[in-house]
């Protein structure tokens, strides 16, 4: 019994360590640095660069909305789910080490290689995910789903303080590296791939795969594999807590992925923050947030998983209201604070639901859906908040855009009913 809790802590810890890994590339990469590097100096204006941005992310969206079922029936029907997680981390270290190399005036390339990176992060997130049932007890799915936010908030607040060396101060960086050609910004892709690669390690001596990897031809488990998402499908009333889950999740987190999206690019465009400014605001969101997923983490399992994300997207209306109407950088770090707070929640809390309705044998393949309900409609946030950019010359607008996606994720999210999801999934 000390044994099989001794490996049930290695294994949580594990996996808690691959959101401390994976979160300096969406903090330093996808939330404020290579994103406002790219918007003011890659891009020629900052409306342009806005766009294009938006455009990448909106493509990214798409391409995970499409792969994420499929590669995650295949590991549910090979065994492959730790294989799958460590491929597509790979995929993604490489993507961002080549964004290193890409300089001032190659919008192009930098966006070609930013959406390989961000794909093959978000793929790498589905199987983590699909790890949560395995080495959760039901009564602590939503701490421990909180505590890997936690960490993953930590992870890249820590990455930001070391990113501060190469980044400030503006003329004379802390670390030596040259401003010219932006190298000091550009460089920070490479501390993103190192941070990933080092501490994602655990994953590989202590998450098990519950299923030994199984030799079936590519031929065979590619159709068995589709048979199996078709099966779903057919059987979806069945699963329709989750499948009601997943509707309204497309909305409040397609919100939310776009304030992580351009958080930065707004602070710098509308609020005309620097590069310190905004490395100290995304350190001070960090904190809040993963302060917040820690301590929600707890209420989820208190008062529940629901009640916790509908509080949340409440907060979250709230604090784009705010900072849309801001007058001033003041009003903009109060609602970013809000934001900090309540994300790590929003997302933990969906997560920890999620793992409650999730049938055993489908982990991976529900997660997929998982992500795909993050993706599906992903692409209508950013390209909203772009064109409206574009045609009124406001980012102000822009984010206003993204009200209605919370109001919409909210009411959905009333109709869930969470015992006969929990119950449907015990009965598998």
């Amino acid at each position: 019994m000390n044994l099989k809790k001794a490996e049930t802590r290695k294994a949580i810890f594990a996996w808690a360590m691959y959101d401390f890994a994976n979160s300096a590339f969406t903090t330093l990469v996808i939330s404020f640095i290579y994103s406002a590097f790219f918007v003011s100096k890659i891009a020629e204006n900052e409306i342009i660069g806005t766009s294009i941005w938006s455009t990448g992310i909106s493509i990214s969206a798409i391409l995970i909305a499409i792969l994420s079922p499929i590669f995650g029936a295949i590991a549910d029907r090979g065994g492959y789910r730790k294989q799958m997680l460590l491929t597509w981390t790979y995929i993604s270290i490489a993507a961002t080490i080549v964004l290193y190399t890409v300089l001032p005036g190659e919008p192009v390339k930098a966006i070609i290689w930013m959406i390989i990176a961000n794909v093959a992060f978000e793929m790498g997130i589905v199987f983590n995910n699909a790890f949560l049932p395995d080495i959760a007890p039901p009564d602590k799915i939503g701490r421990i789903s909180g505590y890997g936010w936690a960490v993953g908030y930590l992870g890249g607040l820590l990455a930001l303080f070391i990113a501060l060396g190469f980044v400030l101060p503006a003329n004379d960086p802390l670390w030596g590296v040259t401003t010219e050609l932006g190298k000091n910004i550009r460089v920070t892709n490479i501390l993103v791939a190192g941070w990933f690669f080092v501490f994602s390690l655990p994953v590989i001596f202590w998450l098990k795969e519950k299923k030994k990897p199984q030799s079936i031809k590519p031929t065979t488990l590619i159709s068995e594999s589709f048979a199996q998402i078709l099966s779903t499908f057919r059987e979806i009333k069945k699963y329709r807590q989750i499948m009601q889950l997943l509707l309204a999740r497309l909305f409040y987190n397609d919100g939310l992925i776009t304030i992580f999206a351009f958080g930065g690019v707004y602070a710098s465009g509308t609020f005309g923050f620097t590069f310190d400014e905004i490395i100290t605001f995304g350190i001070v969101l960090n904190v809040m947030a993963g302060l917040g997923a820690f301590i929600f983490g707890y209420v989820d399992d208190k008062v529940g998983a629901k009640a916790t994300i509908q509080g949340s997207n409440i907060a979250l209306f709230l604090a784009i209201i705010i900072a849309v109407l801001a007058p001033s950088k003041f009003w903009f770090w109060v609602a970013g604070i809000l934001v900090g707070i309540f994300s790590g929640p929003n997302q933990s809390a969906t997560r920890s639901l999620m793992a409650r309705f999730v049938p055993e044998k489908k982990d991976s393949e529900f997660f997929g859906f998982f992500a795909f309900s993050g993706k599906a409609t992903a692409f209508l946030g950013p390209m909203l908040l772009g064109k409206l950019t574009l045609i009124f010359s406001s980012q102000r607008v822009g984010v206003g855009a993204l009200l209605i996606f919370f109001i919409i994720g909210g009411l959905l999210l009333t109709r869930v009913d969470v015992n006969e999801g929990i119950k449907v999934a015990k009965a598998e």
